[in-house]
């Protein structure tokens, strides 16, 4: 069974930076295609970024571009995303996914950016 455990969400001062990380229980980590998204109360889940199975391809939404960064080591089985210069409107649960044949999604971890 595949799981994926977020962690290192919280309260950060508008401006901060935070590191989340996704860890993955499955062997064939270095198989799977992982991204990050989020969902605001209220709003549907987006996509936030997305890095290929090697870490050689990256890609980002608009809103975020610049300011946050997706990696992955494969040896640790766990993909992170860096966010620095948080803003209010990045306030949301985030959550990782995994894809290769099927998809698999993380429980989520609160990210919070509030003064």
């Amino acid at each position: 069974q595949v799981q994926l455990v977020e962690s290192g969400g919280g309260l950060v001062q508008p401006g901060g930076s935070l590191r989340l990380s996704c860890a993955a229980s499955m062997s064939t980590f270095s198989s799977y295609a992982m991204s990050w998204h989020r969902q605001a109360p209220g709003k549907e889940r987006e996509f936030i970024a997305t890095i290929s199975s090697s870490g050689g391809y990256t890609n980002y939404a608009d809103s975020v571009k610049g300011r946050f960064t997706i990696s992955r080591d494969n040896a640790k089985n766990t993909v992170y995303l860096q966010m620095n210069s948080l803003k209010p409107e990045d306030t949301a649960v985030y959550y990782c996914k995994a894809r290769l044949v099927r998809i698999y999604w993380g429980q989520g971890t609160q990210v919070t950016v509030s003064s």
